[in-house]
């Protein structure tokens, strides 16, 4: 894969497949936009990225502001003059609860990062990706979102919107030279270590998957990047699943 001369804005960049999908694109050449909500893991992951690239731009942004997506995307539009590769990746996700126990709270803040953030992102990047007639919209959805998860009504149910939005918005501008596309990760190892790769000790790793294992950050980023790449031309309105062959636990 090569993204020379491409500009790839990366939201949730801070930590875990974000953190894996910068050092993924810069690797391969890509000028960078990262976005988190962690300014002091942002710098570390700007800093670590330097081995590859100077091109980094790094904003503190809580996606669910629209305002602040915007002045983000205004401020890198006007610096790298275009952002070609949009990945939606920031999402809350650690919160389990029966549904009739889950309070108005929850929901209302998962909605507003993982459905309303995708969505700011997603138009804040889009009008510039139309007037070039080129761009690739990566959305970070989850298995989650296709079968459910009981005591996760909430993430699932942002997740299933994810991946309708995903497809929904494809048909409106693959023939304006974008591909939108979403991804779903099963389970993916903790990323406080950021070299732990898979885990194969816990009974849960063990009985999750057929392949006995979790999923590593760099295996995602991975696909995402193809995704990403002008080899994946003609796939568009997909979500792909990245589970290990999941059993549906």
């Amino acid at each position: 894969m090569n993204f020379t001369g491409k500009v790839a804005m990366i939201t949730g960049a801070a930590a875990g497949i974000g953190r894996a999908c910068a050092i993924e694109f810069a690797q391969n050449g890509a000028k960078l936009v990262l976005l988190d909500v962690d300014e002091e893991k942002l710098q570390s992951v700007k800093t670590e990225l330097s081995e590859y690239t100077a091109d980094v731009l790094i904003y503190k942004c809580d996606i669910s502001n629209e305002a602040r997506v915007n002045e983000v995307v205004s401020d890198a539009q006007a610096q790298f003059g275009s952002i070609d590769i949009l990945v939606n990746n920031a999402a809350v996700f650690r919160h389990k609860s029966e549904f009739v126990d889950t309070p108005t709270a929850v929901w209302e803040q998962y909605l507003n990062i993982n459905v309303h953030g995708t969505v700011y992102c997603t138009k804040a990047v889009l009008p510039k990706m139309l007037e070039n007639s080129y761009g690739k919209i990566i959305n970070v959805a989850s298995v989650a979102g296709i079968y459910g998860l009981a005591k996760m009504v909430h993430y699932s149910a942002t997740k299933g919107a994810v991946i309708a939005m995903t497809r929904a918005l494809a048909k409106e501008v693959i023939d304006k030279g974008i591909n939108v596309n979403s991804v779903a990760p099963g389970s993916v190892s903790p990323s406080d270590n950021p070299d732990i790769n898979f885990t194969t000790e816990s009974e849960f790793a063990k009985n999750a998957t057929y392949i006995g294992r979790t999923g590593s950050d760099r295996e995602n980023a991975n696909l995402i990047c193809f995704l990403a790449s002008d080899a994946a031309s003609y796939i568009s309105g997909e979500n792909i699943q990245i589970d290990g062959s999941r059993k549906k636990i």
